[in-house]
């Protein structure tokens, strides 16, 4: 089992699921030719696909085309089922950068078959998350610049207010459908720039106040 910590504390958390949002991000969703959705897109990745700063991501041999996506995190430090709005703010301990790794054209073609994604989405490594920062110290998760950079070029450079859902929307929608444990981490979406990652790659994902991810690609 995966645990984390809040920096500067003596806290940790083992983690359970890691639930995420896709198309939270207008540029995003253009990027990939997706329609808008009007209901949350959620999927879910196990906590064995989490890797921590200084890992090593391996690329399955069943894909040629996996994606980097930075990510803000939020770590569910209290648990809760249909969440309010207005109280689910409370329900964060900490942030954290998290990059989602996709294979997208494991992905395209699962979708094609009308077939799940988890093969694509869930894959040992396909998680590199950072520590978390606790939830007092970022002045405004909705308003943080995230990059990617993929040996030293930026490839993604974007902002957490151009999210289409807010922080309390998603807690709110996604504690309808899961219960929201202790523990649990959510990924909020990607903003554009997504693109291909190979052998020998280095990736480094940045988010202001929260703190820096950097793995190596196998």
């Amino acid at each position: 089992m995966y645990h984390t910590h809040l920096l500067g504390t003596s806290e940790r958390f083992a983690v359970g699921k890691i639930v995420c949002l896709g198309r939270n991000y207008s540029e995003h969703i253009k990027e990939l030719g997706n329609a808008v959705p009007d209901k949350p897109v959620i999927f879910i990745k196990p906590s064995t696909s989490i890797i921590p700063d200084g890992g090593t991501v391996v690329i399955p041999d069943y894909s040629n085309d996996c994606h980097h996506e930075v990510e803000l995190a939020l770590l569910i430090g209290l648990t809760g089922k249909n969440i309010p709005e207005e109280k689910a703010m409370g329900h964060i301990a900490g942030y954290g950068v998290a990059i989602d790794l996709t294979l997208r054209d494991v992905q395209s073609a699962q979708k094609e078959k009308g077939l799940p994604w988890e093969i694509a989405k869930g894959f040992d490594t396909s998680c590199p998350l950072s520590d978390f920062v606790p939830a007092t110290r970022v002045k405004d998760p909705h308003n943080l610049q995230l990059t990617l950079t993929v040996n030293g070029e930026t490839r993604q450079d974007g902002n957490t207010s151009y999210m289409m859902r807010s922080i309390p929307q998603i807690i709110a929608e996604m504690s309808e459908i899961f219960t929201l444990e202790a523990g649990d981490v959510i990924l909020t979406g990607t903003p554009a720039g997504v693109s291909r990652i190979e052998s020998g790659d280095v990736m480094a994902g940045e988010i202001e106040q929260v703190g820096r991810i950097e793995v190596k690609v196998k």
